[in-house]
């Protein structure tokens, strides 16, 4: 798989072992994971797993969840991307899933907004996928709010591990 995304400042490109350091920056903050089960990662072995679980992601599906790099500092700042998701979540199964972290320091910059833009065109246009769905803590205002604006629909909560989730979907735009 040689997909590269482009956007006006980020590459979208496969996470590789090269990245375990700074995503284990990203994923061992709590303030990350407040919304994520509030379980932080505590070793670099377990993002060494995580890495090798995506990229074995790509290879099976054709797909998931990608590095998000600065191209004026190449420097990481966190992961965005599809996942096609074949474990039941919210009554669903065997389907697209868009979704995004950032490292706490590059929050509000606009770079999940922007990766997310690229993907869902991407996964629209180039996957022909017809539906995307997403999903959010409940009480993260700042992933809600971005699922908004980049024109998802929050369809119903749900619960899952005792946590109010907010189910978001996304349908193809069609051309007439």
């Amino acid at each position: 798989m040689d997909l590269i995304i482009t956007t006006e400042r980020l590459i979208l490109r496969q996470l590789l072992p090269s990245d375990a350091e700074a995503m284990f920056e990203m994923d061992r903050n709590p303030n990350v994971h407040k919304y994520l089960w509030n379980k932080p990662v505590e070793t670099i072995e377990e993002i060494t797993e995580i890495i090798e679980n995506i990229r074995k992601q790509y290879l099976d599906n054709g797909i998931g969840r990608f590095a998000i790099v600065v191209k004026d500092t190449n420097e990481f700042v966190g992961w965005a991307g599809i996942k096609f998701i074949t474990e039941p979540e919210n009554g669903h199964v065997n389907f697209y899933d868009f979704g995004y972290r950032l490292n706490e320091k590059h929050w509000g910059k606009g770079y999940a907004s922007e990766a997310s833009y690229a993907w869902l065109a991407y996964g629209f246009n180039q996957m022909n996928i017809k539906i995307m769905y997403a999903a959010a803590h409940s009480d993260n205002g700042a992933s809600n709010r971005i699922l908004q604006k980049i024109g998802m629909t929050l369809k119903e909560h749900y619960l899952s591990d005792e946590i109010q989730w907010n189910w978001y979907e996304m349908f193809a735009p069609t051309t007439n």
